[in-house]
């Protein structure tokens, strides 16, 4: 098997090497390191040219089954305005058996992997994602999302739920998990029924939607505002439900989610005490700051994720809510956001933070011997001194290419 030769190899797991060389055997990496003066060049090495390597991109949080509604809902400013336009959207389509939902989620795993993305964390509440994920050649974490405010039958409800999962097609790169929506969309008997099951797989992650907007922290503090209007209004308001007058965070904590297996994702109206909370948990935050602008959620404040010792995970969220699946597009975003964290750091987040949080950092995240060799080459521009940077500068399709694809 060959051994690769770049501008720039990017571990992740230690420091950019430039002028360096990955070597691959049987899908595998096997050594890794720079190129020294005098060396002999390997029989087999392939010269990739000016381009920077680096492990296939993950993508902690998005919502392939809503593909089809690309471009369909226009920006608000309040994410329940925008809840709403989704909802009467999607009214009466399943996209498991709807023609143009399947076709487009097959087309946007094809996007994401051509915009050199390797891994997913997959929201779904039908499972339509689970079988063409499963044929394709992008990994997967498919979070089966549990929506139901009202308390009755939400044991039957998380079992029927964790049924279908376990037949479920399986193929050592794609998984399965149950995930709570959020809080004001799930009732805390549902969020324990929920809890329950995953006790019996300790090492699955779960997924939540967690301080995205100011009408969720409104609503756990009153027990009003525009979501309970929501809810009374869609005939699921449960008027026994008691107002916890408390945080996103510290509300889920109350129920046991706040751990090492959390994948809290959007954290926009997270204050600090919030993000102490999660950081000492060794929780996961994902930011996905393209869709939370157009969704109305508001901007995150991405540096004060990363300066409270959160570990932080980066996802596009659905094309409901951006135009692409170019995790790299949302990464020059993040930047922008947060200009005084580390290059380094907000790299570490698209790539070895979310494979940790979705449990696959075994094989995908970095390169280090053992782990699988899903590379890609992004060109790399004469005269780009800091490889790091170039690399949030908002990178193309065009310019990505996956190492050893014919």
């Amino acid at each position: 098997m060959p051994q690769y030769r770049a501008a720039w190899i990017l571990p992740i797991s230690q420091p950019p090497i430039r002028d360096g060389w990955v070597r691959v055997e049987r899908g595998r990496i096997v050594a890794l390191g720079p190129r020294r003066r005098g060396e002999r060049t390997a029989p087999d090495e392939v010269d990739l040219g000016a381009v920077a390597v680096l492990p296939g991109l993950v993508n902690a949080h998005t919502h392939l089954e809503l593909s089809w509604m690309r471009g369909r809902i226009p920006r608000t400013d309040r994410f329940p305005d925008w809840v709403r336009s989704l909802i009467d959207i999607r009214r009466g389509r399943n996209e498991a058996t709807d023609p143009e939902a399947q076709s487009a989620i097959r087309e946007s795993i094809v996007e994401a992997k051509r915009c050199g993305t390797a891994l997913v964390g997959d929201i779904s509440n039908t499972l339509a994602s689970a079988i063409p994920l499963a044929r394709s050649d992008v990994a997967a974490v498919v979070f089966r999302e549990l929506i139901g405010f009202k308390s009755a039958n939400v044991a039957t409800l998380a079992e029927a739920a964790s049924r279908e999962l376990a037949a479920l097609p399986r193929n050592g790169t794609i998984r399965y998990a149950l995930a709570p929506h959020a809080p004001y969309s799930v009732s805390p008997q549902l969020f324990r029924a929920i809890r329950s099951a995953l006790m019996r797989e300790p090492f699955t992650p779960c997924s939540v939607h967690l301080g995205e907007s100011v009408e969720e922290v409104e609503f756990l503090q009153s027990g009003g505002g525009v979501w309970r209007q929501l809810l009374e209004d869609l005939g699921a308001w449960d008027p026994s439900w008691v107002t916890p007058k408390c945080d996103p965070v510290e509300y889920l904590d109350r129920m046991g989610f706040v751990d090492d297996r959390l994948v809290a994702v959007h954290g926009v109206q997270l204050q600090p005490r919030a993000l102490d909370r999660l950081a000492k948990r060794s929780a996961t935050l994902v930011t996905c700051p393209r869709g939370n602008v157009l969704t109305g959620a508001g901007t995150p404040p991405i540096s004060a994720f990363y300066k409270a010792r959160v570990r932080v995970a980066v996802g596009t969220d659905s094309l409901a809510s951006v135009p692409d699946l170019n995790l790299f597009s949302e990464l020059a975003e993040v930047r922008r956001l947060a200009s005084d964290i580390a290059g380094a750091a907000i790299l570490q987040s698209a790539t070895l933070n979310g494979a940790r949080a979705l449990g696959f950092d075994a094989d995908f995240g970095s390169i280090d011997p053992g782990k699988r060799a899903e590379l890609i080459a992004v060109d790399v521009s004469p005269g780009s001194g800091d490889v790091e940077e170039f690399l949030l500068s908002g990178i193309q399709p065009d310019h990505i290419r996956w190492v050893g694809a014919s």
